[in-house]
């Protein structure tokens, strides 16, 4: 019989036999002590533990609260009635947070909790009051200074404000900034980060009628004859709200989605759902046909938002903008953007590993009904073919639905996507959803070797590049490849951090967990310090 490795507490004490845990009993009783009064202090590496830091990525501090009570490191599981002791909670109130779809976003109560479990700032999607910059000098002010670093920016949103992460930098580049009132946000540290000339800049504009239709966010890149025609319009949506406005709308919102490939959700969400936030507010003041229209462009916005909290890991938010998507398109009688949406819940039963509601969901995005373009058509067919894949369907029955989607792709013309629908989708998407369909049916090489060809001919954008990348490497671990996936990772890991992207590192995440059998190895190793940096 194998003699069993000893195993000590931190304190250098061995561990008996019978301990299952990680700490003695003296450690385990001092901690006990403590514990009804405070949260002990914990070691660095606490923060490194892997639920832990997908819970913080998720920006929900109940999923926070439920990896930080079940860590092993506390020996067992702190009860819900001590956490919420620290953090000033009774025991239903810590339940109802760690159970909510949708988590508290109260700025300050954010900062107190974080504050109360003395979770390292670097790793909140928020900032502490106590994140002070390191001191400098005294220097004159400089106005054409440029902010830096991430804020919480509310935006108000179906009657009530969301805080949106955003890069200051990004916010004063835009022109969102301009749009902050003080009085009116209470986002006195966002506006202070704001520089002089930007604020400035806006002041033909009436601030005060654009925050009264529920928007702190402006529409960046028109000239100032175009943002007073807007402004007026959201004063007297009646009088001013006419085609030309919702032409500016759409035509902002595309360029919202072309922006997202390279400088991804957080520079974008604001303006998409300052957009959406005018639609809905103003779309009850207008005459039918104008409704109509908004609504269109509404049901866009919607759309565009869930798939941005999706690249941002938030699958709870996502749902929520897919539903009011699908509520809007139905009211416009816009049935593509029905179909559309099918297609994009499809796209998120995918993410969450349910196979058989994706296969339904890109079976029922592809019913004539929705008179979809070719392309939304053919991206229906692929979806359904990975679904078959997961189910472990006969691989000959996947690469017929994927045959069918290469027939409908070539008959596609940029005329047939009037809409907009899908309009980055060509046959190397096409290529990269059929490496992943490859994964799905146990033919990691082949997925593996597809990513390459695709990913090196350059037609991707950046952000989807760093997440094909993930993909690939995912697809080289599970062929037995650790070396060469650790390689593809780190690139894929530089991409992500670039373009904040959550989804990327999520994948990447998956990368780890296959390669732990090589966790030794230079590569895997580099790589998970790269992920922990």
């Amino acid at each position: 019989m194998a003699q069993q490795q000893a195993r000590y507490c931190s304190c250098g004490t061995r561990l008996a036999r019978d301990n299952r845990g990680t700490v003695c009993a003296a450690c385990l009783r001092r901690r006990e002590a403590t514990a009804a009064t405070q949260p002990p202090e914990v070691p660095a590496e606490f923060w490194q533990d892997e639920r832990l830091r997908e819970a913080l990525a998720r920006w929900h501090i109940g999923s926070v609260f439920h990896a930080y009570r079940t860590h092993p490191w506390h020996g067992r599981v702190v009860s819900q009635e001590t956490v919420a002791g620290w953090l000033g909670l009774t025991q239903a109130q810590l339940s109802r947070i760690e159970s909510a779809r949708t988590p508290p976003q109260d700025l300050g109560k954010l900062m107190s909790w974080a504050h109360s479990l003395r979770i390292p700032s670097d790793l909140l999607w928020f900032r502490l009051p106590s994140d002070k910059p390191a001191e400098a000098p005294e220097a004159p002010p400089a106005r054409t200074a440029q902010p830096t670093g991430d804020l919480l920016l509310p935006v108000v949103v179906n009657g009530r404000p969301v805080f949106v992460p955003v890069n200051a930098h990004a916010l004063a580049v835009s022109g969102l900034g301009s749009l902050l009132d003080r009085s009116a946000s209470g986002t006195d540290a966002a506006s202070d980060m704001l520089s002089t000339t930007e604020r400035d800049a806006m002041s033909p504009l009436d601030r005060r009628s654009l925050l009264k239709g529920g928007v702190v966010a402006s529409l960046p890149g028109l000239s100032t004859t175009d943002l007073q025609r807007v402004a007026a319009a959201l004063h007297d949506s009646r009088r001013y709200l006419d085609g030309p406005v919702v032409a500016h709308f759409r035509s902002q919102l595309e360029a919202a989605k072309k922006q997202d490939g390279t400088k991804g959700p957080r520079a974008t969400l604001p303006l998409v759902l300052g957009i959406v936030g005018a639609v809905e507010e103003h779309a009850r003041d207008v005459n039918p046909t104008v409704r109509r229209e908004l609504l269109s462009v509404g049901a866009d916005g919607a759309e565009f938002a869930g798939w941005l909290y999706r690249d941002m890991h938030r699958p709870d938010i996502a749902g929520l903008w897919y539903d009011r998507a699908m509520e809007w398109a139905q009211e416009a009688d816009d049935p593509a953007m029905q179909g559309y949406v099918l297609l994009k819940k499809a796209q998120m039963a995918y993410d969450d590993r349910e196979a058989l509601r994706m296969l339904t969901l890109s079976q029922a995005a592809g019913h004539n009904r929705w008179k979809l373009p070719v392309k939304v058509l053919a991206e229906a067919k692929q979806q359904e073919a990975r679904g078959l894949a997961m189910l472990g369907e006969p691989m000959a029955d996947v690469e017929r639905r994927l045959e069918e989607a290469h027939q409908l792709l070539s008959r596609a013309s940029q005329s047939d996507d009037q809409r907009q629908l899908s309009p980055h989708y060509s046959h190397a998407n096409l290529m990269l959803q059929t490496a992943s369909c490859y994964i799905e049916a146990g033919q990691p090489a082949r997925a593996a070797e597809l990513y390459g060809d695709i990913l090196a001919s350059g037609t991707v954008s950046r952000r989807d590049t760093g997440y094909f990348l993930a993909r690939r490497a995912f697809s080289l671990a599970l062929a037995g490849q650790p070396d060469d996936a650790a390689s593809v990772g780190l690139a894929s890991a530089e991409v992500a951090t670039a373009t904040d992207s959550l989804r990327t590192k999520r994948e990447l995440g998956r990368v780890m967990r296959t390669l732990s059998p090589w966790a030794t190895r230079p590569g895997p190793r580099a790589l998970r310090e790269a992920l922990h940096a």
